[in-house]
Parts: C-alpha cells; structure tokens; sequence
C-alpha cells in the first residue's frame, strides 16, 4: 500500500505538485476562516436563574425562591451539580450540567421547568429569568460612557445611564456572536412620585388611592373609524402621561367640598432614580469618581477576535451618534489578550521552524536537503489548520502553542538521510539520470518508510489518551492533541508523496561527495562517544545501577514535588477582589474604592486606569453585595514597568500600598481567572474550603477557626472569610393581634411599607421608544432612619390612618447576609489564593491542621474545591490516561518486533525519559502541573523513536552472523549516531523558544517544553549508553533459555502490573454474572425459546411438503396366475400408472407455498408476541424493583417513626395508640415487601422461562424509565404480523379451492402388460402350440371423466365459500385489532397525562408534603395521625407515579406488538 503511494507520488510528479498547491490554497483559506482566542474555553456547560425581589431579605430568598427553584431543577436529567446563592433582594441558581450535553438542550429543559418554579414561588415576589448563554470567558468588551473634559456638568449619572441603556446597548445587541450587554452603573431614571405622609394623612388618603389615580389616567384608546366618502377618520385619544407636568394635573379624589385634589397637593413629581445595588468607578491619572458602564457578553462558542472586531467597529459608528461631549471608551478589550496571545504563540512557531531547519541543514550537511525537509513544516502546519477548521478547533495559545516542528518533521528527516545516504555511494561515475534518480529515491524511500510510519504512529498514538481527558484539563489540553495529531497525519501523508516526489526533482544528482563540515562534527561527536561506549560495555553493571538508582532518585523527587492545576496565564491585567465589612452601604464602598483606587493610579506608574465595579450588574450574573467590588486594574505594555518587572512582586507591592485603606481587604487575580473559577466551581480564589452544614452562626464560626488556621500556612494569601451573617436589618414584626384590632390584614401592612420604602411602580412614561417606570415612594426626608419605619401610616378599612408601631415592633437587628447552597445543602467558604508555592502542598498543610485543631459538629463536613479540586480530578483521570498510552507504545512495539525482550528494552527508554523530565522541572522550579503531565505523555512517544531506530540496526547486523555482541553495538551506534543525535535534537531545540519565552501565555507553555527537552537529554543519553548495554544483557541471556525468558517475562509482568493495574480486574468481572438489558433479553428469548424453534420448524415442513406437490401416486404392479385364458394355468405380469390432472400439480405446488409463506408469517407472529412477552415481563420485573426501592425507603421512614413512638411512650409524653398504630403501619410495610419480592421472585421464574434458561437472571439496575414510543413510527396496525398471517390464509383458502378445482378434471392412467396364453392358438389358419415361455405383452392407456360432477361440485363449494369466511375473518380481525390499538392508545395518553402530572406536581409536592411532615414531627408542631397522612400521601403518590409509569410503558409495548414493532 505504501509503497504504491511512493511509486506513483514519483511517477506523477505533476499530480502531486498541483495537489500540494490545493493543499497550500485550502490552508490559506481555512487560516482567514480559524476561529482564534487566546485560550480554549473552559468554564464548564452551566445555566443561571436569577430572579430579583428587591424587597426581600436574604432568608426569604433561600425560603421562597432559591429553595424552589433548586427543587424543580434537580430533576433535569445529565445535572452534574446545582448550586445557589441567596442574599437581600437576589437569588441566583447555577445548574451545572455534564460537558457533553447541548447548552441550548440544557437551556431549553430549564425554561421549561421555569414554568413549574414560577408556580412554586409567591405571586409578585420574583420571576425568574435565564442568564444570557455566555461563558466565563464571554466578558469580551468593557467599557465606560463619560463626558468629555468641559462638558461635565452638563451630563449627570443619569443621563449617562440613559445614553448607555437606549443608544450604545440598544445598538450593540444587534451585533453577531453577542448574546446581552450587561449595564453597569449610574443612576436608572424614573419618574418619582415622593408622597408627603402629612398630606396625604390630612386628606384622609391612602396610597392605594394614589395608585388608583395613576393607573386610571395613563392610557390611549382608539374608536374605531367614521366612514366619511371618500375618507374614513380614525378616532384616537391621547392620554398617555409624557412629562412631569402631566403627573402633577391627575386627579386623586374630589373632597366633601367637590374639590379635586391633584397629585402635586400631596407629592413631589421629580425625576428620580432606582434604589440601586451597584455602581461603577473609574480612576485616572486625571481624576476619579463614579462612571457608567457596559460589559459585552459574547455568545457561547462564538469568535472572540471575530466578535471584538465587529463591536469594535459598533462602537466607532456609536460614538459618532452620541450627544456632543459624550464619548465610549474601552477599559477592557479581549483582543489585546488574543492578539499578545497569538504573538507568543507565532513568534515560538517561527522560532521553532527556524532552530529546526539549522540543525537539519547542520547534521544532513546539505542545503537542499535540509531545505526539502523543511518545507514540509509549513505544508503540515497549513494541513493542521485546515483540519481544526473543519472540526471546529479554535486556534489559541493551548491548540496551537505545543506544536513541535521537530516532531513532526522525523519522518521526512529518516526519508531524505536514507536517500542520501544511498545518493552517497554511488559508484557510477557519473551523475544520475532523472529515471535513475527516481529508482533510487523510491528504493530508499520504501525502505525506511515503515520505520517512518511506524515512529509516527506511535507519537499519534500517545495524543490519544490526553483526548480522553475530560473537564477543564480536556477543553485546555484537547484541542493540542487534536492539533498535533492532525500536523503529523498531514507529516505523514507529506512523507509518503511530496517528499519523495521534491527529493527526486531537487536533490544533487552528482556523482562526487565532498566531506563538509556535517562529517567533520560527527567526526568529532564519533570520537568523544567512542571511548564511553567502550567504558560502558566494560562496566555494565555499575551502568545499569547507576541508571536505576537515578530513576529511584527522580520518582522519590516527584512524589515530593509540589502540584497545581494549570500555571496561571498571564492575562496582563489585574482583578483585585475587594471585601468592606458587612453591611457597609454603598456610598461608604464607593468612597473606599476611590480612595483605593487613587493610590494605585498616584503611586504605581504601571498603572493606566483602574475601573472598580461594585456590587450587582443589571445582569447579576456575578451577585456581588454592596461590600464587594471587582477592581479591574489596567496595566500598560511591561516594557514601560518601571517599579518591577515580576507580576507577582507587582501585586505584593500593590496589596502593600492598598494597605493604607483601613477597614478594607484586597485579593489579587486576574479578570478571567477570578470568573472563570467562580463560574466553575463557584469559588473566586484558588482554594475554596467549603464547610457544610445547616446552621449559619454555626458555619460562621467553623469558617473563623478555619480562617485563623490559613493564615498561619506559608503561601496562602488573599484570604477571604464568607460573611453569611452580620447584615444589619430593621426588622418590622407584626403583631398579629393589633392588626385584627384594626381590621387589617398582613398584606396590606406589607404593601405600605414596601411602597412607602422600596417604592412600587405604578406604570411606564414613554419619551419616544425609551421608556422609564413612575415609582410612588416617599419623599426622601421621610425615609432616613428608624423612626420613619415608625411612622409610615397603613390606612385601616374605616378609613382610619393608623402608624406602624402601632401595628408591629420595629427594631434594629442582626440578620444574615448571604446564603450558599450546593446540592441542596448549605456552604459556607473560606478561600485564598497561593503564591510562591504549589497549590497541593498548601492544601495538605491546611487538611492536616484542621483536622488536628478542629471538630466538626455531627452532620457537619469540608471540602476543598476550586483549583484544587480540578487539580485532584485531572490527576486521576491523568493516572488512567497515562498507563494507557505507555500500554499502548509496549503493544505497538511487540507488534513491531514480534519479541517481548526486546520491546522491554526500548521500553526502558521511558523511566530515562521521565528522570530528566522530573530534574528539568526541580531545575526550574516549577511543580507538577496538567502542563507537565501531558509533557510526560508527548515525551514519552519521542523516547522510543530513537530506541526502534537503534535496536533495528542492531537485529539488522545480527542477521549477518558476522560479529559478537559487542561489535554488534559498537558498529550499530556509530552507523546511527548522526540520526539518534538529529532527532532528539531537532525534537527538543523545537520546544526552546516555548521553554525560555517570557511573552504573554509562556506561563502554560513553559512545564510542557521543559519536561520534554530535560527527557530528550536523558532518553538520548540512555538510547546511546544504558541501551546498548542491556542489550548485550538480554541478547546474551538468550543462549541460556532457562534463565532469560523468565527475566523478561518478570520484566514485563512488573511493567504492567505498575502501569496498567485494571486488567486483571477485567478478567475477574467476565466470570460475574453479567445484567441483562431488555434488549439483550429480547435477543437471548428469540434466540434460546422453543416457541421461536417450533415456528422454525413448522417452516421446515411446509417447506418439505411443496416436494409432495408434483405426487403422481403409487405405480400398480400386478401379478395373476391361474386359468386366465382357458384351462391352462397361465401368468400376467402388468404395471400401470394412475397420472392425475395436470392442473392439479401447479394449483397444488401454488398451495404450498402459499402454506410455507404462512408457516414463515407465523415464524414473525411468533417472534412478535414472545418480544411483547419478554418486554412486559421484563418491564414488570423492573416495576417491582423499583417498588422494592421504594418500599425500602419506606422501612426506614417508618422504622425511625416507630423508634421514636416506642420511645415516646416509654417516656410518657404519648399514649399505647400512637406506639401500636406506629408498629402497625411499620409491620404493612413489611408484608408489602415480602409480598414484592415474592413478586420479583415470579417474574424473574417467567423470564427464565421465555428465556428458556436454568442461569438466574438479572436486569440492569435502572431500567425503570418512561419507554419511548414514536408516535410516527407506530401510527396504524398494517404492519401487525397476525394480520399478515390472517391475509396469508385467504391466499392459502384461494389456493386450496384451485386444487379443488383441479380435481374435478379428468385423470389418466397408462400400464404396461406381459402374460403367457399357454395352448394352442390359431396363427394365419395353422395351429400353433405356445408354452409358458412365449410372452405376449401390450400397453394400456386411460381416462377417467367425473361424470358424477356432484361431489367434485360440493367440495368445490365449500372451497369458495371458506375464502369467504377467511375474508370475513380478516376483516372482523383486522377491525378487532384497531379497537384494540386504540384502546392501547388511549391508555398510552392517560398514563402519559398522569406521568406529566405527578413530576411536575404531584412528586415535588409529596417530597414536600414527606420534609415538611418530618420537620413538624420532629418539632412536635403536629401528631402522628397528621405525620401519618404526610406518609401516607407521599407513600401513594410515589406508588402511583411508578404505577402509571408501569402502565404506560405496558401501553408502549402493546401498541408496538400491535403495531408489529
């Protein structure tokens, strides 16, 4: 195959050249189209639900909202985790799902369940809403809206805001590849109604009748039209309210004295603004103060450069749109990070190129050589991107920054150093002829095309379990082996064509070969590695040794090297975390942030601007509280640092200067490291010990101890304690018994002060398309302190205005100040960042320290998330992925060889390979990281390549049987030294630019170049001295095979119980009895039954009988003796043939096969009904197992209810009848489980049977699901095999009258006679004697003729009339089934009605109704009689819903047996 290739590659040079130029106009092409990022998207498949309630205290909100909402998601299936956060005014729901599902899927199940939330929470309390479908990586485009220099007083925060929300995002939203524009800052304009209580209390008013008046005066109609020939006027009021003038002229309510009172007697009309819960600052080196701002959120998946570009382009004609001396400015722009990125990333490719082409023309000695082979680095490079544009890979720093050209290049370097090396001893004494050339280049091309293949091969397949990586290590580290394998795939598929094809036309056809300065180097490497060579084999053993006890040294390092996730990518801005007591309000975080944020500006030189973000967007996608803020810090280009040169030293510095801003805490990151963490694992730092528990002081306290701890750990910086409590409240509590003194009611106390205070909207003011809410509150001056809540008057239902002390006690109190939750369970976090040490050492400090000094409360526990966490997860999934790749290269390499020795002893080359590794990384400091461990992996494939091509030379001058061992390896190395030493230095030179760059992204580069040229070292220095000598270790135990197979075989044993520990585990579970799937059932029933074999058999018959079709009947013969003729006794031997009608034959014959296709129906009958049997069957079993379940919960529910009425009653607090109705009701559940598993026992028996098997049988857990039926597939019962069969029988009774009349026509009968007429007899007048040996014979032929047709009359009757009744049946039959499949049917529809209702009614609420039940138990807020009917309800409800899922699934069956599925 390959050899073809290379043949018609050279012979058709002109096919091959034009296919390289549409490889190069492909490439060009898909490059323009790459989707490019700086780095792949990581942040996991998630879907927000935030709902506002800006009026709601943070208990409410996990009560009402977050707690709801988190229920009604949990049963969307492929949820990996679902978490939330509660705080005043804000839930925000994260559902996380599996990386595999669709995002659009997954936001269309949680629309659909919105439904059932919003059915769940409150009326007017909240509605939830979806986030945009953006990612953590999303926030693409920041960016500030201010006035220009002199123009300052003319536009306030509001108008900015304005300008913000109705022209810059009004235009941007339209933009491709943006899913929202997040505002952010400003004050949100409104028309303010600020009520004066006096007033309205010496009016006699109450707002109820201000929002009468407001509602009723803001409206249009229309009246239809007048028909006035030849015009017809279109009737339409105005009443829309459109200034503040319009406000102040509505009527509230005539006084006694018919005077109208107008809203301008009781409020002032102004332009307000919304209570707001976040705002934006900006710092220059000119001035600071408060800003407006937008945050351009790109869709998922989208092209960020592409996107960028596209709102960069918005953004310019915007600004050309906006008020004079208004201007949009960008703070935060992803395309400098792409565009630094993709620099770092071009200037290490072409680095790399250039490095590889020296060395190659260095080593080869020949420019046009070193050229051929370097031209294929650009055509595989062009190849690569043409295949991640056709698969969807985005180029960024992690696709494309691990290419190595030194890799991919190794198969053309073995196929041009061969041809040259054969080019070299020409002996012609002339130069070649193209023809010759062209044999030449094919001899040598073939020749070493498969150890070419072969190296490729390996090194692709070492890519594929990093493929197999899943999570955040999968989406960074995928898409670098998706792109390396596609550069090498195009490699090769260059060294198989153009190559050889470039070689042949461009290589020096002359005879003569100069010695260059390429031989003079080896000549010099020839000579220092000989006398070592020599030394080694001399002292093997303390070569051996020293290698071993190196690699002990390396792995004793490694298990003490530190570890993180993956090195932190220099983004080239700062994210500083800001943290103020809590409870600090607005204004007060404001002021500290500006103040923050002027010493950065004053003091640090580096520093741009600095944007501080405070608080919650119009978005809250990230729900800060007031206390918090994002200090986005932007720096300038490193090169104008003059402070420090080191990011960390910068952030040290700076958390040193921002400690002059008392009471507040600072934690440096970056801005999309500091989302993308929270976005993925909810935490913002890098470690997040998460304390669970139920009660918030006491999580509070846990996470205080815990704090203490940290700070002593060296490392640990930016701690950040969760306040989940501390949130100053005044907390008005009604008093129940005044309020019915006044004939009020909750609601109306509610409604007062939630207007008086947080101000309801009573309608919308439109000026042009913009639109703006007109709030009634009160005035500003009444909503100061304490005694304003005091004194808000709630109107009583006489009309009486009545204070709200009065109503309920008014205090200052303590509240909680945000609740976490995560699967259902509350949180509380302690994170910290890690500098100057590895994240998994910090951890372990930290875990040894808590579990010394602290002890958790029962039902209280910790875990560690955020970067540690992901770090714990790569690990183990990088401790299967890489066993599988090292099993991978010893099965290639016994494929190879054919020799388990040997493939061992190029295996040694990966331990050598890995100490360097290990060193390279001690060397530079760096701990182990994803980077590295998918170094090792890339490292490891390399390793080998220089081992095969050694050990093949050796085994080539074995087969000589010319020299002893020793010679073998001494002239082995010195023939193969120039292509070992090329390519483990091509390989590691291409890594070097990645290795010492400092450009932006080297960070993520940098571990993965470092443990592959530290290896490359090592492996080389083990492939030209260790190998050599364990190769004369094993060759030379070869002659002695009582020792030398076990050497190896031990070796291998070792090798594969260390690196692959689960394949004796695979053994082991293929003896276990292994579950069926219903499927599988199905098949092993139509395979084992002997319904199924008897179908067969009946087949078989008809078919035996259609031989009898064509019967001819029993040929007579017949035998006389006696006086036949006269007194002599004489013989008559005679044979005749009764031949029936003809017609009958074919007419019988069309009978039979009509009676075989039948028997063939029958066998489809068969089957169909045995694979309703086996599913209904098989899905009864499940039932009941999933009863069993069920019953199983329900002993333990019960069997706590019954421990806790026995003690109870020993203590006295309840009488014998709550123990006895509690031992009762425990001991039904009991019979009702003895009775199901005698159930499961009976239906497990009628398995066995259908599957006519003596094994037990078991099903797969889990089978008890809703079946899918398509109502498309299965619509009519045309395809229902009885019916076929029924059809097939008025054929058969067709046929079979055919016969009947054929047998009513005539028959024949032929014979043959031979007799003896022993006498005399008279012949032509003369007498003759004849004796008994003179024969006489004759032929006989007949017919016979029905000439008595009655019978053959009747029968033929009888014949037609059953096809009648065959027809009738079919149709009474055919009629019958319809009923039937329509009742199915009709069954299908009501179970699938009842499935709906009880999973999104009926199941939430008994779940419910069980919790709730429990609490109030437990609580003794109810008896036994109530907790049992909670139990009970929950019991059948849950009972009920398996039932119909067991009745619609047996409907399913039904209709598909019915509909012959």
């Amino acid at each position: 195959m390959l050899k073809k290739i290379i043949q018609f590659s050279i012979q058709n040079k002109l096919v091959i050249g034009l296919f390289t130029l549409a490889l190069i106009a492909w490439g060009v092409y898909s490059l323009k189209q790459l989707p490019i990022d700086a780095v792949p998207d990581i942040t996991n498949n998630q879907v927000q639900v935030i709902t506002l309630s800006p009026s709601l205290a943070t208990q409410e909100v996990e009560r009402l909202i977050s707690y709801p909402v988190e229920q009604t998601m949990s049963t969307i299936p492929e949820i990996e985790q679902v978490r939330s956060i509660s705080r005043f005014g804000l839930s925000v729901v994260t559902i996380v799902f599996h990386d595999d599902v669709d995002i659009y899927w997954a936001r269309q199940q949680v629309n659909e369940k919105l439904a059932e939330a919003k059915n769940n929470i409150p009326a007017g309390l909240g509605n939830p809403e979806i986030s945009p479908i953006s990612t953590g990586l999303g926030e693409i485009y920041q960016y500030v809206i201010h006035a220009k220099p002199g123009f300052e007083e003319k536009y306030n925060a509001r108008d900015l805001r304005s300008i913000q929300d109705w022209i810059v995002r009004k235009q941007l939203l339209g933009t491709p590849g943006i899913a929202e524009v997040n505002s952010f800052g400003g004050l949100l304009k409104q028309y303010e109604i600020a009520l004066d209580p006096d007033k309205l209390r010496g009016l006699n008013l109450s707002i109820a009748d201000v929002f009468t008046a407001l509602e009723s005066s803001n409206q249009n109609t229309g009246g239809a039209y007048i028909d006035k020939k030849p015009t017809a006027y279109f009737i339409r009021s105005e009443g829309l309210i459109g200034s503040l003038d319009d406000i102040n002229k509505i009527v509230v309510k005539n006084n006694a004295n018919g005077i109208p009172v107008l809203i301008r007697d009781i409020a002032t009309v102004q332009l307000g603004s919304s209570i707001r819960y976040g705002a934006l600052t900006r710092a220059t080196s000119k001035g600071h103060g408060e800003a407006v701002g937008g945050i351009v959120m790109m869709l998922k998946g989208a092209n960020a450069n592409d996107v960028v570009k596209k709102v960069k382009a918005k953004i310019e004609r915007i600004n050309k749109t906006l008020p004079e001396g208004v201007v949009v400015e960008p703070f935060l722009d992803r395309s400098a990070l792409v565009d630094r990125a993709m620099g770092t990333v071009a200037k290490n490719l072409i680095e790399g190129a250039l490095i590889v082409i020296f060395v190659l023309v260095l080593f080869l000695g020949n420019l046009r050589a070193g050229l051929v082979v370097a031209s294929v680095i650009p055509l595989s490079m062009l190849f690569a991107i043409s295949l991640m544009n056709l698969f969807g890979v985005s180029g960024n720093l992690m696709s494309l920054g691990a290419i190595d050209f030194g890799l991919i290049v190794d198969g053309a370097v073995i196929i041009v150093e061969a041809t040259m090396h054969i080019l070299a001893g020409n002996k012609l004494g002339r130069a070649y002829t193209q023809r010759e050339m062209d044999a030449e280049v094919e001899k040598s091309s073939v020749r070493m095309m498969s150890a070419a293949a072969f190296g490729q091969i390996i090194i692709l397949i070492v890519y594929l379990p990093i493929l197999a990586l899943v999570g955040i290590e999968g989406k960074m580290f995928g898409p670098m082996a998706q792109t390396v394998s596609f550069a090498i795939l195009g490699a090769f598929l260059l060294s198989l064509t153009y190559v050889p094809m470039v070689s042949s036309l461009l290589l020096s056809k002359k005879a003569t070969h100069k010695r260059n300065f390429s031989d003079r180097m080896m000549d010099f490497f020839q000579r220092k590695y000989t006398p070592i060579i020599r030394a080694a084999l001399r002292k093997r053993m303390a070569v051996v040794a020293s290698s071993i006890i190196l690699l002990a040294i390396s792995i004793l390092l490694f298990l003490r090297m530190g570890g993180e996730f993956i090195p932190t990518l220099e983004e080239g801005d700062f994210a500083v975390e800001t943290r103020l007591l809590t409870g600090s309000s607005l204004s007060q975080t404001i002021d500290k942030v500006n103040q923050a944020s002027d010493i950065l500006v004053k003091r640090f030189p580096e520093v741009k601007e600095v944007i501080g973000k405070i608080g919650a967007a119009e978005i809250p996608t990230d729900p800060m509280p007031m206390e918090a803020c994002d200090l986005t810090i932007i720096l300038k280009d490193k090169k104008d640092w003059t402070t420090t040169n080191d990011r960390v030293e910068l952030a040290e510095l700076m958390g040193k200067a921002l400690e002059d801003v008392p009471g507040v805490s600072f934690g440096f990151s970056q801005p999309i490291q500091l989302r993308s963490n929270e976005l993925i694992s909810g935490v913002r730092q890098d470690i997040g010990i998460k304390i669970f528990g139920d009660d918030l002081s006491a999580l509070t306290d846990i996470s205080q101890k815990i704090g203490k701890i940290v700070s002593t750990v060296e490392g640990a910086k930016d701690l950040y304690l969760e306040q989940a409590t501390g949130l100053p409240q005044i907390v008005v509590k009604i008093n129940r018994d005044r309020i019915a003194q006044y004939g009020l009611t909750v609601d109306k106390v509610n409604q007062a002060l939630n207007t008086a205070f947080a101000g309801q909207s009573a309608g919308v003011v439109y000026e042009g398309e913009q639109r703006y809410d007109m709030v009634v509150r009160l005035s500003q001056q009444n909503r100061q302190d304490i005694s304003d809540v005091k004194n808000v008057y709630v109107s009583a239902p006489n009309g009486n205005q009545v204070p709200l002390d009065q109503l309920a006690d008014v205090e200052f109190k303590v509240g909680p100040n945000q609740i976490q939750r995560e699967d259902t369970k509350r949180r509380i976090i302690v994170g910290l960042n890690v500098r100057g040490r590895d994240i998994a050492s910090v951890v372990t400090e930290i875990e040894e320290k808590i579990n010394a000094q602290i002890k958790l409360p029962t039902g209280y526990y910790i875990t560690y998330g955020g970067q540690f966490e992901n770090l714990k997860e790569a690990t183990q999934r990088l401790s299967i992925a890489v066993p599988v790749a090292l099993a991978l290269i010893l099965l290639l390499l016994y494929f190879s060889f054919g020799s388990v020795k040997q493939s061992v002893l190029i295996f040694s080359a990966i331990p050598m390979a890995a100490i360097g590794g290990i060193f390279a990384l001690l060397l530079r400091g760096m701990p182990f990281s994803i980077s590295a461990g998918v170094g090792f992996i890339a490292l490891f494939g390399v390793a080998v390549l220089n081992g095969i091509v050694l050990i093949t030379e050796f085994n080539r001058l074995r087969k000589l049987d010319k020299y002893g061992l020793d010679e073998i390896v001494l002239k082995g190395t010195a023939i193969r030294l120039r292509p070992v030493l090329m390519t483990a230095t091509v390989a590691s030179l291409g890594f070097l630019p990645m290795a010492i760059s400092s450009a932006a992204g080297a960070e993520v580069q940098k571990p993965l170049a470092t443990v592959v040229i530290g290896g490359l070292i090592t492996s080389t220095i083990l492939t030209l001295i260790v190998l050599p000598v364990l190769y004369t270790y094993f060759e030379g135990y070869k002659r002695k095979p009582k020792t030398g197979v076990p050497v190896a075989i031990i070796v291998v044993i070792a090798l594969l119980t260390f690196t692959v520990p689960a394949g004796a585990n695979a053994q082991q579970t293929s003896l276990k009895r292994i579950p069926l799937t219903m499927e599988q059932a199905v098949q092993a029933a139509l395979k084992n039954n002997q319904a199924m074999k008897s179908s067969g058999l009946q087949v078989n018959q008809q078919q035996a009988l259609r031989g009898s079709s064509t019967d001819l009947g029993k040929t007579n013969l017949d035998v006389q003796y006696g006086q036949i003729n006269g007194i002599k006794k004489d013989n008559n031997f005679s044979v005749s043939q009764s031949i029936p009608n003809p017609g009958l034959f074919k007419n019988q014959r069309n009978l039979y096969d009509a009676q075989i296709k039948g028997a063939e129906i029958n066998v489809a009958v068969t089957q169909n009904e045995l694979s309703y049997q086996v599913k209904s069957t098989y899905m009864h079993l499940a039932y009941f197992i999933a009863l069993k379940d069920l019953y199983q919960s329900q002993d333990s529910v019960y069997s706590n209810f019954l421990k806790a009425a026995s003690l109870r009653y020993e203590t006295g607090e309840t009488n014998l009848l709550e123990k006895t109705t509690a031992e009762t009701q425990y001991n039904e559940v009991r019979n009702q489980m003895s009775e199901n598993e005698s159930d499961i026992l009976a239906y497990t028996s009628e398995l066995q049977r259908l599957l006519n098997t003596q094994q037990p049988v078991e099903i797969v857990k889990d089978q008890f699901t809703q079946a899918e039926w398509n109502v498309a597939a299965g619509n009519s019962v045309g395809a229902n095999p009885q019916l076929a069969l029924q059809k097939q029988q008025i054929d058969i009774a067709d046929k079979a009258l055919g016969v009947e009349k054929a047998r009513s026509g005539p028959d024949f009968t032929v014979g043959y006679f031979n007799q003896s007429i022993i006498g005399t007899q008279t012949v032509n007048g003369q007498d003759q004697y004849f004796n008994g040996g003179k024969r006489f014979q004759g032929v006989q032929a007949g017919v016979a003729i029905p000439l008595f047709f009655k019978p053959f009359s009747a029968r033929i009757k009888a014949a037609r009339i059953e096809k009648q009744v065959t027809e009738s049946q079919y149709e009474l039959f055919q009629t019958n089934l319809q009923g039937e499949y329509n009742k199915a049917n009709q069954a299908l529809l009501k179970n699938s009605r009842s499935i709906d209702y009880y999973k999104k009614s009926a199941l939430p609420n008994a779940n419910l109704i069980l919790k709730q039940s429990q609490i109030a138990f437990q609580n003794g807020e109810i008896g036994y009689v109530e907790y049992l009917q909670g139990l009970r309800t929950y019991s059948e409800t849950h009972f009920s819903y398996l039932q119909a899922i067991n009745q619609y699934n047996q409907s399913v069956y039904t209709l598909q047996y019915l509909s012959g599925l």
